[in-house]
């Protein structure tokens, strides 16, 4: 159903795809909309950005919610929440103990990266191609969730968008000051 013809929103399906990221906060904005029109279905897929970009090509949603823009797409584009990427470490990592790391310390570590296709992935790969050093990627990955316990396993240290952090860090990663970080997105 257009959106259009959803004015007075008693029934009918909404249909988001939204990037992995976008799972973290999302859900907090449907609550109050699902109490409020309890009527309307709501259908949410959760993919990567390339996997949201197919799915805008097709108009299989509603609404998509990504960073970084596809090119050559007609959209109409609302900018609604910034989307800072943020050095993250295992909690008794030594840069946690320091106020601030330089970005060649940080690269001299082991890197766990997202994987091809995430919009994470593409801003980090976007960053490093602007900066005189290179992380020492050792590991691809492709879940936050994955990532963060690889970080607890002290396989490495990573860059994350901070809203994986954002409602309770139940988990022992700490954001660490990194030189030049957060990616702003």
């Amino acid at each position: 159903m257009s959106l259009s013809r959803l004015k007075g929103l008693e029934s009918g399906t909404l249909r988001l795809a939204v990037a992995t990221t976008a799972k973290y906060f999302i859900p907090h904005l449907l609550g109050p909309f699902c109490q409020r029109y309890p009527g309307i279905d709501i259908q949410l897929t959760i993919a990567n950005r390339q996997q949201v970009i197919e799915r805008v090509g097709i108009g299989a949603d509603d609404f998509y919610v990504f960073s970084h823009l596809p090119e050559g797409l007609d959209l109409e584009v609302i900018e609604f929440m910034s989307n800072d990427l943020v050095a993250i470490a295992e909690v008794n990592h030594p840069f946690t103990k320091k106020s601030r790391v330089s970005l060649e310390e940080f690269c001299q570590e082991d890197f766990l990266i997202r994987e091809i296709g995430s919009g994470t992935r593409y801003a980090t790969e976007a960053f490093f191609k602007q900066q005189p050093y290179q992380p020492k990627i050792k590991m691809t990955i492709a879940s936050n969730e994955a990532i963060i316990h690889s970080v607890l396993s002290r396989l490495g240290v990573s860059i994350l968008s901070a809203h994986t952090l954002a409602f309770g860090n139940i988990y022992d990663v700490q954001v660490i000051n990194v030189d030049s970080l957060p990616i702003k997105t």
